[in-house]
């Protein structure tokens, strides 16, 4: 079976690493879907779509997990979400399921008829990508706690730290 995992991943964290885990031992394959593809350079929303499918892939190398049952697929917003489902669809493979907790991405994806694997919520109140930016724009190292270690390098690497500073600053 093949099942579809969604999100933003502004950043990819260690809760995003431990259902991806989670995932692969219920499924054969993973579509990754790195969403929001056409937002970046926001506080919101700080790195481009090829910027996290680098910060997932690496992650995901970094943990030893075969990537030949991963599927990395940046997908754009659209504003209607009826048509979401079917606008997820045109951009990655067939799927079976749906890995998720968030309650819209669950009934959408329910009302379409694919199941719904929820797992557990892996450290969520610990885990907050709002929280995470937070700390990366106000430059506290805490952040490097919360995310996988090769997820840290490349933020570092492609200077995103900098880039979110920059962003908070007031004119």
């Amino acid at each position: 079976m093949r099942a579809l995992f969604p999100g933003r991943f502004q950043p990819f964290h260690k809760g995003h690493l431990a259902v991806v885990k989670w995932s692969l031992e219920r499924v054969d394959e993973l579509v990754i879907v790195v969403g929001s593809a056409q937002e970046s350079h926001t506080l919101q929303n700080p790195m481009t779509a090829g910027e996290r499918v680098l910060a997932i892939r690496r992650a995901l190398e970094d943990e030893g997990i075969d990537l030949r049952k991963v599927y990395i697929i940046p997908v754009p917003d659209i504003l209607m979400n009826s048509a979401w489902v079917a606008h997820v669809r045109t951009y990655v493979p067939p799927f079976e399921a749906v890995v998720t907790r968030n309650p819209l991405v669950k009934v959408l994806f329910e009302e379409a008829g694919y199941e719904v694997l929820e797992p557990p919520p892996f450290g969520r109140e610990k885990y907050v990508a709002t929280n995470i930016r937070a700390l990366m724009a106000l430059g506290d190292p805490k952040w490097e706690e919360m995310v996988p270690r090769a997820v840290a390098e490349i933020i570092k690497e492609l200077g995103i730290i900098r880039r979110m500073r920059e962003l908070s600053k007031r004119d």
